[in-house]
């Protein structure tokens, strides 16, 4: 019944900042206890998690991306934000945003997805 769509970036330039935002119907991202993450393909690769916020507005990040992430929400818009800096091929992926509860997801068997969205860095 929920349901989440990503935004489309439009064009992505290498060293320039990806922002993607996730809009979500049919379900606040405030409801007690629910997650609300960034997953993203690669092509030819697996799932990769990159980080979440939490319900009450808590950001958790992967290791390997904390450096150039960042996560926010506007509640008033039933709304959250993915944000990834220096840019480069290599973050060429389809971008998903998911809602679970647990915290951590590296598979589509658990919680609710968006349809996903090309996102290709090249100049």
């Amino acid at each position: 019944q929920v349901q989440l769509r990503e935004s489309d970036p439009g064009l992505v330039k290498p060293s320039q900042t990806l922002s993607l935002t996730c809009t979500v119907s049919g379900g606040s991202i405030t409801t007690k206890s629910y997650y609300w993450s960034w997953i993203r393909q690669p092509p030819g690769k697996g799932l990769e998690w990159m980080g979440a916020i939490s319900y009450s507005g808590i950001t958790y990040y992967s290791p390997s991306l904390k450096s150039r992430t960042s996560i926010s929400r506007d509640t008033s818009k039933n709304q959250f934000t993915l944000q990834l800096s220096s840019v480069t091929p290599e973050d060429t992926a389809v971008y998903y945003c998911v809602r679970a509860t647990r915290v951590v997801v590296t598979a589509t068997d658990f919680g609710s997805w968006g349809q996903g969205i090309q996102v290709t860095v090249s100049s």
